[in-house]
């Protein structure tokens, strides 16, 4: 299995709620800049969080890959979703070539537990931050940090 996780680009500072905080002009052309990595990667799906500032990341992946399957947006990808249930829920989809957009600090939590297989050594992800990892299974300690990107 190869899994790419995507932090979002950088969001407006403030709205109604945190779910409702778009991107900035500069994060949009940070994801265009890790958008650029997947580029010829066989993805079978993009998996985002329901929050604005993913959406609108995972739109922009999608679009600039030309990606035919629409994105799919899930509830078990948010900021303090549980590492343990994603993990659960990446088992369940059975797809080999998964990309996730989501936030820290799940996203961070969720490449150091797959990578280490615990959760005292997060990943640093910085905004639209992309890790690759890969393995036979999406377990925790069971998968390997094969590349991180960060954009400026």
């Amino acid at each position: 299995m190869k899994l790419w996780v995507l932090r979002h680009g950088e969001a407006q500072p403030r709205a109604n709620t945190d779910a409702e905080r778009p991107l900035t002009a500069h994060g949009r052309e940070q994801v265009l800049r890790s958008a650029a990595h997947l580029l010829g990667q066989p993805l079978q799906a993009i998996i985002a969080s329901p929050y604005v500032r993913a959406q609108q990341t995972a739109a922009l992946v999608h679009d600039a890959l030309g990606f035919a399957e629409p994105v799919r947006t899930v509830p078990w990808l948010t900021p303090e979703s549980n590492v343990q249930q994603v993990i659960g829920e990446l088992e369940r989809l059975g797809l080999e070539h998964v990309l996730l957009v989501s936030h820290q600090p799940l996203v961070g939590s969720l490449v150091g537990m797959l990578e280490h297989g615990h959760a005292q050594q997060p990943a640093p992800l910085s905004t639209a931050s992309l890790a690759m990892l890969d393995g036979d299974w999406p377990l925790a300690g069971l998968m390997t940090l094969r590349a991180l990107h960060h954009s400026a």
